[in-house]
């Protein structure tokens, strides 16, 4: 016998006592669905319309409605828009109709109605938002099962997902299963998050985008989302840059330097506290500017706070305070020495230490003992010290360390005179 049609209010068996509506099961249930498609020719305020009103098991069937089983039986109805017989991989047969998501043009405008007519239905229905995970879930961990245009497809519906809030949509359920090693290895991953971050920043911002990645866990490495063989930073800036996503670049770039700063502080900290030899010291620096690219400034920057640190202060001992901070620059003077090797970097470290006596109370009078110091152990040229004095460009406090340098300059200025 041909099969009947499923009816929107399920199929009734007629039985010796009364009618009752008998469970439809997934096929049924999605031939119904698809059904209420093809009655409104697509058109998704209708549909929501219908979805509202029609009386199916949505709460039994809910991975259903958004698609069925990612394994053998594809029933996808608002992506794919068709269902297949059982035992078969190719979503070809089975009832179908043209209007999902994975048939219309890769754009946003064409894919955006989709994105709100799931909106309406989960305002409706909140607890399909579950379904739509655990689909999104599956979909993204089968990648390689859609083509490239598809792919495109759910990128751009992810996006305007996040675009929208769709409500209940965690970004964690995106980005944790794109990182399965075969769809990386194949680079299916980088595409998807390519078209991804375009088709978000076109409505967001890259903070927003930011967010959106720390709540899925993978901000802190975004070139886990690369292929094994081209994970470097060089591809990455090469590929996003062609992309257009500069923005994402310049963000990758600074939370490499920092991971590179961080690493290379805390190899200097163990140094220092085990107050290893200072030459071994020296090459540990130069070994984490070549490895790391690291600017001359940064490096300067980072020695002085990690000397600094070192030192045992007392909480109220103002003498023992200098006399602890003028030991530590006499001792490792040399490791000072060897990286200021130029006016602007002995004028960073100037400021450097200008900076750390104005936010430090207990260094604030010691300014222009740690700067003579610096003088006498060779670190700070006289001329630096001069043009510090002279044009300063760092505000903070200037006033009174200007006037507490005054001494020492005078007395420079005196021996220039002398000479």
């Amino acid at each position: 016998t041909s099969k009947e049609k499923p009816t929107l209010g399920g199929t009734r068996i007629k039985t010796r006592k009364r009618n009752i509506a008998a469970p439809l099961d997934p096929a049924s249930f999605s031939d119904a669905v698809v059904q209420i498609y093809l009655d409104n020719d697509g058109d998704l305020e209708l549909v929501a319309k219908s979805v509202e009103s029609i009386d199916l098991d949505f709460s039994r069937y809910g991975d259903t409605f958004f698609e069925a089983s990612c394994l053998n039986l594809w029933k996808y109805v608002v992506f794919i828009g068709v269902r297949t017989q059982p035992g078969t991989t190719k979503p070809d047969e089975g009832e179908h109709h043209p209007y999902s998501v994975l048939e219309c043009e890769p754009k946003r405008e064409v894919i955006l109605p989709h994105v709100i007519y799931i909106q309406k239905v989960l305002r409706r229905r909140p607890f399909l938002i579950k379904s739509l995970e655990n689909v999104m879930r599956r979909f993204l961990q089968s990648l390689e099962l859609f083509e490239e245009d598809e792919r495109k497809k759910l990128a751009i519906f992810t996006a305007l997902a996040f675009s929208q809030k769709l409500s209940g949509l965690p970004p964690e359920t995106v980005f944790q299963p794109l990182l399965k090693d075969n769809l990386v290895t194949k680079g299916l991953v980088l595409s998807f998050v390519t078209d991804f971050f375009k088709e978000y920043l076109i409505d967001n911002s890259l903070d927003d985008l930011i967010s959106i990645l720390k709540r899925g866990k993978v901000e802190d490495n975004l070139l886990n989302f690369l292929p094994p063989a081209k994970r470097s930073n060089e591809f990455f800036t090469e590929h996003f840059n062609k992309e257009g996503l500069s923005t994402l670049v310049e963000y990758n770039e600074k939370k490499m330097f920092e991971v590179k700063l961080k690493e290379m502080k805390s190899a200097l900290t163990t140094q220092i506290t085990e107050e290893a030899d200072i030459a071994d010291v020296i090459e540990t620096v130069k070994q984490q500017i070549k490895d790391a690219k690291l600017p001359d400034i940064e490096v300067v920057r980072v020695l002085w706070d990690v000397l600094m640190d070192a030192v045992q202060w007392s909480g109220k001992n103002q003498q023992q305070n200098a006399n602890s901070a003028l030991r530590q620059v006499k001792t490792w003077a040399e490791l000072l020495n060897t990286f200021c090797s130029n006016g602007n970097l002995e004028l960073e470290l100037m400021y450097k230490v200008q900076m750390q006596c104005y936010e430090d109370a207990k260094l604030m009078k010691l300014f222009p003992e740690i700067i003579r110091s610096l003088y006498d152990q060779d670190v700070l040229a006289e001329d630096t010290i001069l043009h510090w004095f002279q044009k300063g460009s760092n505000t903070k406090g200037r006033q009174n360390f200007v006037k507490a340098l005054e001494p020492l300059v005078k007395w420079l200025e005196e021996a220039e005179e002398e000479e």
